[in-house]
């Protein structure tokens, strides 16, 4: 079942039970995959690797919002935020822990052979693809500098 479909689902379920919070991050996620499906260049559908960019965006902006709410002391908009988070990664795979990410960097160096910041470049597009929707690509980037450094 795609996407877009499960989505389209979990909107009526959160209609009829009157859930406020599932029905904003939803509508959310619908809206954003009709703007990408629509978009200039694209063929009318989405792939998967899409669809999880798409959500990875969606929480990636509502966490830094969540972030500047708390910073202006703004704890009910940050608790907004949040909730939709919470919805949001729902439809995002588990992510990985550091112990699992370190992991699978490691082996994806192993494969391509890094062993300097030069090799960088090679290691995030492998690991990049490879854990696209697992991990976030600062945590990714972030673990590389670590080990290549």
């Amino acid at each position: 079942m795609s996407l877009e479909i499960t989505i389209n689902d979990e909107i009526k379920k959160a209609m009829l039970a009157k859930d406020q919070v599932g029905l904003r991050a939803l509508r959310a996620i619908k809206s954003a995959m009709q703007v990408a499906r629509t978009a200039e260049g694209s063929n009318g559908t989405l792939t998967e690797a899409q669809d999880l960019q798409i959500l990875q965006k969606l929480v990636k902006t509502r966490k830094d919002s969540l972030e500047i709410y708390k910073q202006q002391n703004r704890p009910d908009l940050a608790e907004k935020e949040q909730e939709e988070v919470e919805v949001i990664e729902r439809f995002l795979p588990k992510q990985l822990g550091p112990d699992e990410l370190k992991a699978e960097i490691q082996k994806v160096m192993a494969e391509t052979g890094a062993t300097t910041m030069k090799d960088m470049g090679k290691v995030m597009a492998l690991a990049n693809t490879r854990l696209a929707g697992r991990a976030d690509n600062r945590s990714i980037s972030e673990m590389v500098k670590g080990l290549l450094g």
